[in-house]
């Protein structure tokens, strides 16, 4: 098999393990004299750039989280002047201030090289034509599949995300043979080809999918309707660049992750000490080379376990399994992160509703995702008020959050009471397991 372009040219561990250590290195010595914010930390911590001399040394660095990109607004933990910064990206999240990340063109052509990278071992080619059902705009969704598809010579179909009738066409005009999309976006269309009779018509031959969690029959669903389509499970977060930080491959056993980028750790959420590996926890990551925002320790919320041994398929990258949940109250729903502080806010600010309230997340028949949305009225207001205020609030979500749940508002006092912290988000998506 000739060697993949964008794969590195490492040939053993231990090549890998030094060009890790070397990155570490130059990233807690750019950070530092580069970033206030990263110089404060580090000192507080006790550490300065000359202590870091293994790849252990790791441990002695502070972490980082989303509250130092929302502190830092609009320009977090920025390590570079702005006459290099060439690009800002936002992250997807509803709650607070965005988590705005700024790129140098260094950060870009590396992103692109490895989202490519991803492409190619999922066995994209230049002979592909790879539709693009993703977001664009600030999110990196859009921009980062399109980049990395002309990076790699295949022909880029960017339609965009929704628009099911647009998508439709392309697919059978266009032959994609390749779709990018998020799960359930996959699981419509693979669910609207069958209903308009284009299962014959169609030439689809991978679906690569990101942004949420599914499970194995969901999986299955997709390439069943796709008529036998291979899925790609692809990973990644705007913090962390954005999409293509690793995929899963030809072989399906868990996510390659691209470590010659960043160093990934699991470690215990509540302790933050690292787990051995096979161990469920926190993914907490490090880049070696990111110039703009570098990310020392940065805390995922993440839940995944690294994959002990080399894969079956014979790469060197390492593996993690997919990702599991989260450590945080954050859910996402049709690729949006959703914190439910955001829905509390918006509940709080319609007038006739109580403080009480449950987010439930399940998949209907056809396994779309629907979240319903039950509130209590407040004390006093009556119930013929319940039609109204049912569609105020699925209009504030909709305009706030960008996804329209039902909402069912139920009488003052019908929701349990608890001297503990409530339980708010009950999400029963993934019955099965993901791998």
């Amino acid at each position: 098999m000739p060697r993949q372009r964008f794969m590195p040219k490492f040939n053993t561990e231990a090549e890998l393990l030094n060009h890790q250590l070397s990155g570490l290195k130059w990233t807690v010595a750019h950070a530092y004299s580069g970033s206030p914010v990263y110089r404060a930390k580090l000192a507080a911590a006790g550490v300065a750039p000359q202590d870091i001399q293994s790849l252990t040394d790791i441990r002695k660095l502070p972490f980082t989280d989303a509250e130092d990109l929302k502190d830092g607004y609009p320009f977090p933990l920025r390590a570079v002047p702005f006459e290099k910064i060439v690009r800002i990206h936002s992250s997807s999240g509803t709650t607070g201030r965005r988590k705005n990340l700024c790129y140098t063109q260094k950060d870009i052509d590396d992103w692109v090289h490895f989202f490519a990278r991803a492409y190619e071992m999922a066995g994209v080619t230049p002979e592909d034509r790879v539709q693009i059902a993703v977001g664009y705009g600030v999110w990196t969704a859009g921009v980062g599949f399109q980049l990395a598809c002309e990076k790699l010579g295949a022909m880029a179909l960017p339609v965009g995300p929704g628009n099911v009738d647009l998508q439709c066409q392309f697919l059978v005009d266009m032959q994609s043979t390749v779709l990018c999309c998020t799960a359930s976006m996959g699981l419509l269309m693979a669910e609207e080809a069958k209903r308009r009779g284009l299962a014959r018509k169609i030439n689809l031959k991978k679906v690569i999918y990101g942004s949420e969690r599914s499970s194995v029959s969901m999986r299955k669903k997709i390439s069943e309707l796709f008529n036998g389509a291979e899925l790609f499970d692809i990973t990644g977060l705007t913090e962390l660049y954005g999409p293509g930080t690793g995929i899963e491959c030809p072989d399906h056993d868990c996510i390659h992750y691209w470590a010659d980028y960043y160093i990934l750790e699991i470690v215990d959420p509540h302790t933050l000490t690292p787990v051995p590996d096979g161990e469920w926890g926190e993914m907490v990551v490090t880049t070696l080379c990111k110039e703009a925002v570098p990310l020392i320790r940065y805390r995922t919320h993440d839940i995944t376990r690294i994959i002990p041994g080399p894969c079956t398929c014979g790469s060197i990258m390492p593996r993690h399994s997919r990702i599991s949940g989260r450590t945080d109250d954050m859910f996402i729903f049709r690729a949006v992160n959703i914190y439910p502080s955001t829905i509390d806010a918006i509940i709080s600010d319609v007038s006739g509703l109580g403080s009480e309230y449950q987010i439930h997340l399940s998949r209907d028949a056809s396994e779309r995702g629907v979240m319903h949305l039950i509130v209590e009225r407040a004390d006093g207001v009556h119930d013929r008020r319940s039609e109204d205020l049912a569609v105020e609030v699925q209009q504030r979500i909709r305009k706030k959050v960008l996804v329209t749940p039902s909402v069912e508002i139920v009488a003052y006092g019908t929701l349990p009471r608890s001297e503990r912290k409530s339980c708010r988000v009950f999400d029963t998506r993934i019955q099965d397991p993901i791998v």
